[in-house]
């Protein structure tokens, strides 16, 4: 997977995980693999969230599992769970700078309402392009 080739990869992982099924790390890696050459991440996050629960304590599996969720674009999940796994981690060096590259999100405008409701997203795209052009104002000669 290193290399870019998760096609590879899942036939590798996809037998290990068949010869050692309680083994997270295999489980882990294959639903990483799935997601990145099948593009199957309902399957991907079910690989990776049952390695987690086989152990907990293991920096790389809150890893895979972020990185599952960013490919099915489930962003908020994928923080959550970096959260989480800095905290059962020990404060792990690899999941804080994951978090920082993930960032963080500004509050939705409108506190009341979902995130996700219309208003929320529509006001949230003005104010974010508002305050790019505040940041970085267009220069007239």
């Amino acid at each position: 997977m290193r290399e870019g080739h998760p096609a590879d990869a899942y036939q590798f992982l996809h037998r290990a995980a068949e010869l050692e099924k309680q083994n997270p790390y295999y489980l882990s890696f294959l639903g990483v693999s799935v997601c990145r050459a099948r593009q199957k991440a309902a399957n991907a996050v079910q690989l990776c969230e049952t390695a987690l629960n086989l152990k907990r304590n293991e920096a790389q599996l809150y890893l895979n599992l972020a990185e599952v969720y960013v490919c099915a674009g489930r962003r908020d999940d994928a923080l959550a769970v970096l959260d989480k796994g800095s905290i059962y981690c020990n404060r792990d060096p690899r999941i804080k700078r994951a978090r920082l590259n993930l960032g963080t999100r500004d509050s939705p405008v409108f506190s009341l309402l979902e995130r996700g409701h219309f208003l929320n997203r529509s006001f949230g795209k003005l104010r974010h392009a508002v305050l790019q052009r505040l940041r970085n104002p267009v220069k007239v000669h």
